[in-house]
């Protein structure tokens, strides 16, 4: 079978919203009356930290698709002062966030423990919470949230393979830059910065997925001991330290980009390895003079720079059934599963999706049932569902 992206078709159930007059779609995501839809249509289950699991509506799987958003809607109305990534959160909510993380996946695990059967995957997309609100391809919902996803292998050998130029894809021509000029610099740094346990970098033949070829040249580490090291708590906090390891490079890269021999940051996580690595190699910044050229003479390419960080950040089964983690930037209007190689192309279609409806549902209200049984949660009542199943 030939290697490449897949593009799959999923149904969902249109939902109805009344969007007030004058407003945009992506505007009234973000507002607390649209979150309180979310919670009444599609919530499972809501702690007193305010996160909130919630079945995706519109989602990439109708095998097993749910998100938990950190939803502070009610207690910071202003979308650009919400926490966009791992770092900005308070450990307590933190704490629990990584136990929902961990049992939500093992239950994945679990339920589909063969790798040839079933692609399984979760992570964070975040967003610039610099970024325009009314910019096309941005995330809807300007709040941190993750997405754990079951992908039946079957439905992905049988889909058609998707345009390799996607932009999708190609991640908005940044991993390009980033692998194309900086791919040395950028993994040395990983490597002289992160001091790693558990993670274990792995080679790109291991991090890739064989059936879509995807990742690709993505730094990726193994998670030594699989499934069991997730209810390590130093796995969850090394899992931190490759997002601190990548918001500096990412900062330490756009601020010289945007200046000049700009100084060093004050507020990076590894200042010791900024400076000796990255802003004494040459290749570093010499791509920074590039970027900067290209963005003083075409307004278009300077208006699609993300200064601040945006990022997907990945756990996933490979074929041989490891579990890797991997990140890469964030471009416009990129799903998480792109990572992988699949590009959703969702499609409104009630009576097919209703089709799948009972045996998703049946599996997310498992999953809430463990987590309430762990005391991280209490269970949401919806038309279709109750608080107690």
């Amino acid at each position: 079978m030939q290697p490449g992206p897949r593009e799959i078709i999923t149904p969902f159930r249109s939902i109805p919203l009344a969007v007030p007059e004058g407003m945009k779609h992506n505007e009234f995501f973000n507002s607390t009356e649209n979150l309180d839809d979310l919670v009444n249509n599609n919530g499972l289950l809501m702690n007193s930290e305010n996160l909130l699991l919630y079945r995706k509506a519109l989602g990439h799987s109708t095998e097993f698709d749910c998100s938990i958003i950190y939803n502070t809607s009610k207690t910071i109305l202003n979308p650009l002062g919400r926490p966009v990534r791992r770092t900005q959160v308070a450990d307590n909510v933190k704490h629990v966030w990584n136990r929902m993380n961990q049992i939500i996946f093992g239950y994945m695990l679990e339920q589909y423990p063969d790798p040839d059967e079933a692609l399984i995957l979760a992570g964070e997309a975040s967003l610039d919470a610099t970024w325009p609100l009314t910019s096309p391809g941005v995330p809807s919902i300007r709040m941190l949230h993750n997405h754990f996803v079951v992908f039946p292998m079957e439905t992905l050998r049988n889909a058609k393979l998707a345009d390799a130029s996607n932009p999708n894809l190609t991640d908005g021509g940044q991993h390009s830059l980033f692998q194309a000029y900086m791919r040395d610099v950028y993994r040395e740094f990983f490597n002289k910065a992160l001091n790693l346990k558990i993670l274990k970098p792995a080679s790109e033949a291991d991090a890739r997925i064989g059936l879509t070829g995807y990742p690709q040249g993505l730094p990726s580490w193994e998670i030594q001991g699989g499934a069991g090291a997730l209810k390590d708590v130093h796995f969850w906090r090394e899992y931190d330290e490759v997002l601190k390891g990548f918001i500096d490079f990412y900062r330490t890269f756009f601020s010289q980009v945007s200046t000049r021999n700009a100084p060093m940051l004050p507020d990076i996580y590894f200042p010791e390895e900024v400076e000796s690595v990255l802003l004494f190699n040459n290749d570093f910044m010499k791509t920074a003079k590039k970027v900067r050229d290209h963005c003083i003479v075409d307004a278009k390419y300077a208006n699609a720079i993300r200064w601040q960080p945006a990022f997907k950040q990945l756990i996933y089964r490979n074929d041989a059934g490891k579990l890797i983690v991997t990140i890469s930037q964030n471009s416009i209007g990129n799903a998480i599963t792109e990572l992988l190689g699949v590009v959703v192309n969702r499609v409104a279609d009630a009576e097919k999706y209703t089709s799948h409806e009972p045996a998703l549902i049946g599996r997310l209200l498992e999953v809430r049932r463990r987590l309430s049984e762990a005391d991280l949660g209490d269970g949401i009542a919806t038309p279709y569902w109750t608080n107690k199943e």
